[in-house]
């Protein structure tokens, strides 16, 4: 094994599988993290620099995301080694090649994740016949072409704008990271008043204090095109956007984007963590002694697995919405309540909340098992 990393508790992980094939190139891992409360939801993301250990950490999110928001599921998650961008009929194979290899884990059901999407999902739902986040062709709610989890943010921040004293009116909103989830949450904020000042992606920062045309941008990303493609605003580098003067920030790509090292340069009064673990453990104490806000990302972020566990038991995409409004607002609200009452950090008091459902799932099994 690559790494040194060893973690375990009472909670998971319940298993760690290794997957590798060299004659298809295919290298891949599984991480079913606790199945108390149901067989487990979580992405499959594709990347070069994928490890066992950001696999594990996606995977305990995923099990702290699904109790928190009510879901009958686990928390599980699946990393496969390779460039997301190669020719889609080898993606196609190695995506088809590792669902095979995992097709009678049962306990764990795939989702589209950072490298991953709806096609990819419907290529593992041929193969194994499970997988959530389908094309509507299949019966499917598209999570990236309806942005449940950029929905989820926005509910989350409107919930979270009351205990920093912010306004949604005027708001200003800058985004690491303009991808699928990035995009839509800007949508979802600036057609209720909010201004987007500042957008990232891998190749600059287009900032701009009167507001971004939204739409335009997103036209430009679909396009092929990156934030600095953009006629209007300045554009800097790629880490330019930590630095931006905001009042809500949203970090929506990969992990550890704030660290000890950069931390200081965050300029913001809300966090949305739109990204899984976006935020080191460190970074987000220092924050919090600043007096940053911070909604965790199992709280914020979990539009889109609330939209894939009613779309696998075969509701609307209107009934996922209303649902993820609920639950996601609810939780925000309890979370941020206890974390005052307890004066500890959000993450802490959501911690608390979704361990003491996974525990009280834990308790009713036959046996002592994850």
């Amino acid at each position: 094994m690559e790494e040194s990393f060893r973690f375990n508790d009472d909670l998971g992980p319940a298993k760690i599988i290794h997957v590798h094939e060299p004659v298809l190139g295919l290298k891949g891992i599984l991480v079913v993290d606790n199945v108390a409360r149901g067989p487990s939801i979580g992405g499959l993301r594709m990347a070069p620099d994928v490890s066992t250990e950001e696999c594990f950490r996606l995977a305990r999110a995923m099990t702290l995301k699904n109790a928190a928001a009510g879901l009958a599921h686990g928390g599980g998650k699946s990393v496969l080694f390779g460039d997301p961008r190669m020719p889609a009929d080898r993606k196609q194979h190695l995506i088809r090649g590792f669902a095979h290899a995992l097709r009678n884990e049962q306990d764990y059901i795939f989702g589209p994740d950072m490298g991953t999407d709806e096609t990819c999902m419907a290529w593992v739902k041929d193969e194994i016949g499970r997988a959530v986040g389908l094309p509507a062709a299949l019966g499917g709610i598209p999570l990236d072409e309806v942005g449940a989890t950029g929905w989820g943010l926005y509910q989350s921040g409107i919930a979270a704008l009351p205990f920093c004293g912010l306004r949604l009116e005027g708001a200003r909103v800058a985004i690491q990271g303009f991808g699928a989830v990035g995009q839509h949450a800007a949508r979802f904020f600036v057609e209720q008043g909010a201004r987007v000042v500042a957008a990232s992606d891998s190749r600059g920062t287009l900032i701009d204090a009167d507001g971004i045309d939204v739409q335009a941008l997103i036209a430009r990303k679909h396009a092929g095109g990156s934030v600095c493609d953009h006629p209007a605003g300045d554009k800097r580098p790629a880490d330019a956007v930590i630095d931006v003067d905001c009042d809500i920030w949203i970090p929506a790509a990969r992990p550890d984007v704030i660290r000890e090292d950069n931390a200081e340069r965050l300029r913001a009064k809300l966090v949305l963590q739109g990204a899984n673990i976006p935020f080191s453990a460190a970074a987000e104490r220092m924050l919090h002694r600043r007096g940053v806000l911070i909604v965790p990302d199992f709280i914020a972020n979990a539009g889109g697995v609330i939209c894939a566990a009613m779309e696998y038991r075969g509701a609307t995409q209107k009934t996922a919405f209303d649902a993820i409004a609920e639950r996601v607002s609810q939780n925000t609200t309890q979370t941020l309540e206890r974390a005052r009452a307890g004066a500890i950090t959000p993450r802490e008091a959501a911690s608390q909340m979704a361990i003491e459902r996974v525990r009280s799932a834990m308790s009713t099994r036959r046996f002592s098992i994850f």
